[in-house]
Parts: C-alpha cells; structure tokens; sequence
C-alpha cells in the first residue's frame, strides 16, 4: 500500500540519562565515579523508532512531552536521526516522562522513572488519518498512557488500522496482571504481540512459552512474538509457525531498551519483505548490537551493519527448552 510514512510509532518516549558502571548506591552525601555516562531518547515507542529509521525507514514518533530542557532535547535527538516529530505533542503541566538508570556490572539496569506527559497525550479525531498514513502502526508503552488507553482510543486507533490494512504491533510496558483487561481489549485488532516473556507471564499467570502464547492468540492476536533476554526470541502464530532465534554471543554493556530495539528491527523486515525467520533474526541482532552500547540504539549502526553482524557473530547455546522451559542437558 501507498504510506508516506513506514512506520509510525506511538506510546512512551522518555528522556534517559545512564551511568555505568553502578554496583551499589554510595552512602549519605558520598560520590560513586563511574566509567561510561550518556543521555538517550528510551521508551518502547522512542527506541524502536530510532532503531527502524537508522534502518531506513520514513519513520514518524507519536507521543508526549513537556515544556522543558528534556523534551526540546527529546525533539532535537529523534529529528537528528530522520524522525519525523510533528505529531510529538507538548503538554502543560506534565514534564517529559525521564528516567535514571544505573547499569549495573552484569548489563542490568535498574532505574527510577518520573511519569510524565507519556500519561497525557492523546490522539484527537483529526490526527488519526496522519498516524494511520503508514504501512506499519507499532504502539509500544500500554500500561503507561493513561488517557489513551483509559478511555479506549489506543483500541479505536488499533481497529481503524485493521480495517485500512495497516499492519499493527503491539507491546507493553512492565506489565502485571492488572493490566491484562487493557491488553486484551487490543489483542483483537493486533497482528504482532511482542511481550517479554516474563510480562507474557505476568498477564497470564502461565510459565510455559507455548501456553503463554496460546493464551494471547485466543484472545485475538494474530501472532505472539516472545523476547527471552539471553535465550533470543520464540515466534508463534495462527498458522501454526513456531520456531525459536537464538540470541547472540555479545559482550553485554547494558540490556536497556533491548525488547523495543527488537521491536525496531522486525518491523523494518516487515517493510524489506523478509520472511517471519529472517525479521524475527534482524530484530534478535538489533537487541544484541543494542546491548554492546549504554543507551539505547547505542550499539546500532545501520542496516548493513546488522545483517554484517548477523553474517559474522555466532549464536549463544540453549540453556533451556523455550517451548517447555526445561533445563538442556
């Protein structure tokens, strides 16, 4: 289909600031040094955007910020990556959503988060032709935009995309199962559910992957892509197709935004054409390549250094049966 846009990207932006490496807080009025220290525009809308247009793509970010240093710099950074921002709205009385995160040693990376005008943000009746002018909707940060999802519209977007043909991904944002009404309200009009596996599991109370993802395609989802950390990514949809992308073997600098850089890389094989294995690998490698930098997008080039990546890096050994998760032995 005609779109001026490949991918549009609605949902959580935030303003990062990140420091490595962080093993304890120091007491009282004590200073830690670290080695690496970075801003980034994160989220599951914001990474994966910028993912998608280093890949290429014509992409646009549909989200909130404030009035303030956080999000003109928000702006400034997508727009420096090819981003278009006209539909990232500004919100009185809310600051940009922004975060600390403290790498840890390991690459994990805890961190304290300032909600923001992520819960504000709407999309109103005459923007919807504008976010829908794409050949692919990603809503990433369910659970985070109050307004849109309280009242509905992320569910009347999602369905409208359906009935234009637009393709739609999906995912969330540190679900619980509270959360599991507003998903499923969504699932129905969702052709790629792209959860962890621990939030799969939060919003179902199933530990097995095959359960998890049988349990969200009946509920609507045309087909259940799971992120594992270190195990890589399991894919099954309503065909039947099933199959597991191994992670890749990469020094870890720090795991932030690698689900929504994943998130990123697949919807740009989406838009190249690749089959479900192939974009399900390109996402795989734009996690990898993510967590080899602090921030997120940090270790991503471009695409031809990805599918170089692929090419050239070899793949971790099972640890687990993803489908039944069970020790290999």
């Amino acid at each position: 289909m005609s779109a001026t846009f490949d991918f549009s990207c609605v949902g959580f932006y935030t303003f990062d600031a990140l420091c490595r490496p962080v093993a304890d807080i120091p007491p009282g009025g004590q200073t830690l040094f670290v080695e690496d220290f970075t801003l980034a525009v994160s989220g599951a809308a914001g990474s994966a955007a910028i993912v998608a247009a280093k890949y290429g793509l014509r992409v646009q970010a549909v989200g909130g910020v404030g009035y303030d240093d956080m999000g003109d710099w928000v702006r400034m950074k997508l727009q420096s990556f090819g981003v278009d921002t006209t539909m990232m709205r500004r919100y009185e009385g809310y600051s940009t959503s922004c975060s600390i995160v403290t790498t840890r040693p390991n690459g994990q990376r805890p961190a304290l988060h300032k909600r923001g005008a992520t819960d504000a943000f709407f999309v109103s009746d005459s923007e919807i032709d504008r976010v829908l002018d794409t050949k692919i909707l990603h809503v990433g940060g369910v659970g985070l935009m109050n307004r849109m999802d309280d009242c509905g519209r992320t569910g009347e977007i999602m369905a409208e995309a359906r009935r234009r043909g637009v393709i739609t991904t999906l995912d969330v944002f540190a679900s619980t199962s509270n959360d599991l009404p507003k998903v499923e309200a969504l699932l129905p009009y969702t052709d790629y559910f792209l959860p962890s596996e621990e939030e799969a599991q939060a919003l179902s109370g199933l530990t097995r992957n095959k359960d998890l993802a049988d349990f969200l395609l009946s509920r609507g989802a045309k087909c259940v892509i799971l992120t594992l950390g270190a195990e890589g990514a399991y894919y099954h949809d309503e065909t039947g197709l099933e199959f597991h992308s191994p992670a890749f073997q990469v020094d870890v600098k720090c795991t932030c935004g690698c689900g929504d850089c994943f998130n990123g890389g697949f919807a740009s094989g989406l838009v190249r054409g690749l089959s479900p294995q192939d974009a399900v690998e390109l996402g795989q490698a734009s996690s990898a390549l993510n967590a080899t930098g602090l921030g997120s997008q940090a270790g991503v080039a471009n695409y031809d250094a990805t599918r170089a990546f692929i090419k050239a890096t070899p793949r971790r050994q099972l640890q687990y049966d993803v489908v039944a998760l069970t020790e290999v032995h």
